[in-house]
């Protein structure tokens, strides 16, 4: 009897003992949660236009998005955050990621070196470049020096490898912005490079010139009840400096102008115009298209052409450069017309001509207005937060045929 009474004691006290150790831990999970983000109050949702944020609804929404307040939670979830052939969007995934281990206070911060220098990035030594990321401990270098005790180098050229040896744990990463047609031979740099930060949908940290991204993924289309081709007088404009591209792209243009009226801007045109000088683009808002011409036809190269030249000045981009499928995970949805939908430039011309006498028509290429924003992909928290996270380390065996191999870049599309 007495040990049965002592028995149902002990019970009651470990009962009451896992009770208070799970009151506590959920206590200093909640405060730590709280730490990351900040009060949930209705806001206007905003997109940015020029840089500026338009108020267009009310929701919350993620902190990557403009005025943008909630702020991921720690997770244990390691999902997509390195390429592995899996679905999923990274560039979310990693936003939204905080290692379950990480604690912002007395962390042992990563230290980053961009090799070739910080101008070309508009980024100053130090913390500044982390100082708005879930995940800020990291440090940015632009020193030379501090190679052997960096945690991440990162090479926008891959020749300065030649002068370096990588360290145990550290990580080298390829940095690319242009077509495989402007960029180094790869090939002389396999089994080097462990992580890969470029344009392109399969690199491990992807580095799109912008990124739409939904409110809501149901809501694609959202009637405007504005007529955007009141006053636009002129048909088709495009602004070129680069007259020799690999696709072609000005034959196609020419020939395009032999069946509408196509004004051609700079160095390959009729009409001068500096593309420094932001008068230029005003030209646009006179026109209902824009040649998006990308000067490579290659796997997800979609540049500024789409992003700055067109949906800033409320046109309609005709693009020519990556895959109608890379458009179509890039851009908003029926928000652009590509070239690869026609036969020849002829049939464009017809379909261009059938747009400009059917305002209807024409306005529901800006139904993606209000759905969604170009949200800023925050590389380097991006970078910082998957500095933090466990990894197994990788290199790329085979990098020029990643990166050029075949069915990466195609034949010219005039045809």
């Amino acid at each position: 009897m007495f040990r049965t009474r002592n028995l149902h004691k002990l019970i009651i006290f470990i009962l009451c003992a896992n009770l208070a150790i799970l009151i506590l831990y959920t206590q200093k999970i909640y405060q730590f949660e709280r730490y990351f983000a900040k009060k949930e109050i209705s806001i206007q949702i905003q997109t940015k236009v020029n840089g500026n944020c338009l108020s267009v609804t009310s929701r919350l929404l993620p902190w990557y998005f403009c005025n943008g307040t909630l702020l991921p939670h720690i997770s244990n979830r390691r999902v997509n955050l390195l390429f592995n052939g899996s679905l999923g969007d990274r560039i979310i995934e990693q936003l939204m990621y905080i290692p379950k281990d990480y604690r912002d206070k007395n962390i042992i911060l990563k230290k980053v070196l961009a090799y070739s220098g910080l101008k070309g990035w508009a980024k100053n030594a130090g913390r500044k470049a982390f100082e708005s990321c879930p995940v800020a401990g990291c440090s940015l270098s632009d020193d030379p020096q501090d190679a052997p005790n960096a945690d991440a180098i990162l090479f926008q050229n891959p020749e300065d490898t030649r002068f370096l040896t990588q360290g145990l744990d550290q990580v080298w990463i390829l940095y690319l912005l242009e077509s495989p047609y402007h960029t180094p031979k790869l090939h002389l740099y396999d089994n080097i490079f462990n992580w890969t930060a470029t344009y392109r949908e399969d690199s491990d940290l992807v580095t799109p010139y912008a990124k739409w991204v939904y409110y809501d993924a149901r809501v694609t289309q959202k009637p405007q009840g504005v007529n955007y081709a009141l006053n636009k007088t002129k048909k088709v404009a495009w602004l070129v400096s680069n007259c020799k591209a690999k696709n072609e792209r000005k034959e196609y243009a020419l020939e395009l102008q032999n069946h509408i009226s196509v004004d051609i801007y700079g160095n390959c045109g009729q009409w001068s115009c500096d593309q420094e000088d932001m008068d230029c683009f005003e030209l646009l808002k006179d026109y209902k298209f824009y040649l998006s011409f990308e000067n490579s036809n290659c796997r997800d190269y979609i540049t500024e052409k789409l992003f700055r030249n067109a949906f800033e000045y409320n046109v309609v981009p005709i693009v020519m450069g990556a895959r109608k499928q890379d458009y179509v995970r890039s851009a908003p949805s029926n928000s652009f017309i590509h070239v690869n939908d026609f036969n020849n430039p002829e049939d464009l011309a017809q379909y261009l001509k059938r747009l400009d006498q059917d305002d209807d028509l024409y306005n529901t290429y800006f139904n993606w207005k209000g759905t969604g924003e170009f949200i800023n992909t925050y590389f380097w928290c991006r970078l910082c937060a998957l500095l933090h996270s466990p990894y197994s380390k990788k290199w790329y065996t085979n990098l020029g045929e990643w990166w050029a191999g075949t069915g990466i870049c195609d034949i010219p599309i005039r045809k």
